[in-house]
Protein backbone atom coordinates (compact mmCIF):
# COMPACT_ATOMS: atom_id res chain seq x y z
CA UNK A 1 0.00 0.00 0.00
CA UNK A 2 1.09 3.57 -0.76
CA UNK A 3 0.85 5.97 1.75
CA UNK A 4 1.47 9.85 2.39
CA UNK A 5 3.77 11.20 5.25
CA UNK A 6 3.45 15.24 5.99
CA UNK A 7 6.90 16.67 7.84
CA UNK A 8 6.84 19.55 9.98
CA UNK A 9 9.84 21.48 11.17
CA UNK A 10 13.50 19.98 10.30
CA UNK A 11 11.76 16.41 8.40
CA UNK A 12 11.01 18.39 5.96
CA UNK A 13 14.45 19.41 5.58
CA UNK A 14 15.36 15.75 5.66
CA UNK A 15 12.83 15.04 3.09
CA UNK A 16 13.10 17.51 0.83
CA UNK A 17 9.65 18.43 0.81
CA UNK A 18 6.39 18.76 2.92
CA UNK A 19 4.98 15.44 1.83
CA UNK A 20 6.27 12.29 0.56
CA UNK A 21 5.11 8.64 -0.25
CA UNK A 22 5.85 5.77 0.98
CA UNK A 23 4.91 1.85 -0.01
CA UNK A 24 5.04 -0.14 2.91
CA UNK A 25 3.07 -4.19 3.42
CA UNK A 26 -0.49 -4.03 4.18
CA UNK A 27 -0.86 -4.38 8.25
CA UNK A 28 2.16 -2.60 8.79
CA UNK A 29 2.79 -1.12 12.45
CA UNK A 30 3.93 2.38 12.86
CA UNK A 31 7.24 1.07 14.49
CA UNK A 32 7.68 -1.00 10.56
CA UNK A 33 6.97 2.72 9.55
CA UNK A 34 9.67 3.93 11.73
CA UNK A 35 11.98 1.60 10.27
CA UNK A 36 11.23 1.86 6.67
CA UNK A 37 11.49 5.55 7.25
CA UNK A 38 15.06 5.48 8.94
CA UNK A 39 16.34 3.34 6.19
CA UNK A 40 15.67 5.56 3.46
CA UNK A 41 16.34 8.71 5.17
CA UNK A 42 19.09 7.81 7.56
CA UNK A 43 19.47 11.79 9.06
CA UNK A 44 16.01 10.74 10.93
CA UNK A 45 18.42 8.83 13.18
CA UNK A 46 20.41 11.79 14.23
CA UNK A 47 17.45 13.31 15.80
CA UNK A 48 17.02 13.38 19.46
CA UNK A 49 13.58 11.89 19.08
CA UNK A 50 10.21 12.18 16.62
CA UNK A 51 6.98 10.80 17.06
CA UNK A 52 5.01 9.57 14.84
CA UNK A 53 1.00 10.82 14.32
CA UNK A 54 -1.79 8.89 12.56
CA UNK A 55 -4.79 10.93 12.11
CA UNK A 56 -3.99 13.47 14.34
CA UNK A 57 -3.08 11.35 17.41
CA UNK A 58 0.23 10.64 18.39
CA UNK A 59 0.92 6.93 17.88
CA UNK A 60 1.85 3.58 19.44
CA UNK A 61 4.65 1.19 17.84
CA UNK A 62 2.27 -1.19 17.27
CA UNK A 63 -0.46 0.74 15.96
CA UNK A 64 -1.65 -0.50 12.28
CA UNK A 65 -0.97 1.75 9.54
CA UNK A 66 -3.68 1.62 6.88
CA UNK A 67 -3.27 3.54 3.08
CA UNK A 68 -6.28 5.76 4.33
CA UNK A 69 -4.41 7.41 7.30
CA UNK A 70 -3.22 10.55 7.30
CA UNK A 71 0.31 10.24 8.87
CA UNK A 72 2.64 12.84 10.12
CA UNK A 73 6.43 13.18 11.47
CA UNK A 74 6.39 15.51 14.00
CA UNK A 75 10.11 16.45 15.05
CA UNK A 76 11.52 17.14 18.33
CA UNK A 77 10.53 20.87 19.34
CA UNK A 78 12.74 23.28 21.46
CA UNK A 79 10.64 25.82 23.84
CA UNK A 80 11.50 29.28 24.83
Amino acid sequence: MEISILAFGIAKDIFGGPIIKLELPAGATAAELKLRLEERYPRLKQLASYMLAVNNEYAADNGAITAQDEVAIIPPVSGG
